[in-house]
């Protein structure tokens, strides 16, 4: 068993951007039909996020339906120029040198984040995690590895429903949060109050203003990996 529990938020924690909104950007840019208006709207979307506003079922509606349209060979492939072009730049030293911190002290370490496996998956690995957890997306027949819905399934790793899924993960691990004498949750956003919370080390990681002033608030300590 791991001595400590690390957890990670992604978008504008670990990454100086939304890596949802970056996909849908650099989708855009290759000219694919429809692709600029759904940016667009992605970007109203995140708006809702920053706000606390965010209708997530409505979000997850319009932000998966483009991945149905098109075979998973051609969006992996879409997905390693992404990386190459966005996400490989995006990640600084010192978000690395944090996550290796936990990863050399023996933690547990684990993203937990309000966007899709698919977008997320290769960036959490790149960044050294063997365990993410984020919005499931469905498949032809359940098949891993067969073309996607463009639907979620389970329950969303939104607001409270990052501590469901962390809960369901540890237990699959044969763990509770509380076994953890110590566990840590980085995060930007006030959506993330409720792990926050629930962890004996909440950590304000580039905090929105709104998080920022609970952080103050509260004594939680604030930390700013990018500028």
């Amino acid at each position: 068993m791991s001595r400590n529990l690390a957890l990670f938020d992604l978008d504008h924690t670990l990454l100086p951007l939304d890596s949802d909104q970056a996909w849908a950007h650099f989708i855009a840019g290759l000219g694919i039909e429809g692709a600029a208006r759904h940016a667009r709207e992605i970007d109203e979307y995140y708006q809702q996020y920053v706000a606390g506003t965010l209708d997530m079922s409505a979000y997850l509606n319009y932000t998966l339906a483009p991945l149905a349209r098109h075979s998973r060979e051609q969006l992996d492939a879409w997905h390693v120029q992404f990386m190459q072009e966005v996400i490989a730049p995006a990640i600084l030293p010192a978000a690395r040198e944090l996550v290796q911190r936990h990863i050399e002290a023996g933690d547990l370490c684990c993203i937990v984040t309000a966007t899709n496996v698919f977008i997320t998956e290769p960036i959490g690995k790149a960044l050294g995690f063997d365990h993410l957890l984020g919005i499931e997306l469905g498949t032809e027949g359940g098949d891993p590895s067969a073309r996607f819905t463009g639907t979620a399934v389970g329950i969303p790793t939104f607001r409270e429903g990052k501590i469901a899924r962390t809960e369901s993960w540890l237990a699959s691990l044969g763990q509770r949060l509380e076994d953890f004498p110590q566990s840590w949750f980085y995060s930007d956003s006030i959506n993330d109050v409720p792990l926050l919370e629930r962890v004996t080390h909440p950590v304000a990681t580039n905090p929105d203003p709104r998080l920022r002033a609970i952080a103050t608030q509260r004594g939680w300590p604030v930390i700013e990996l990018f500028a």
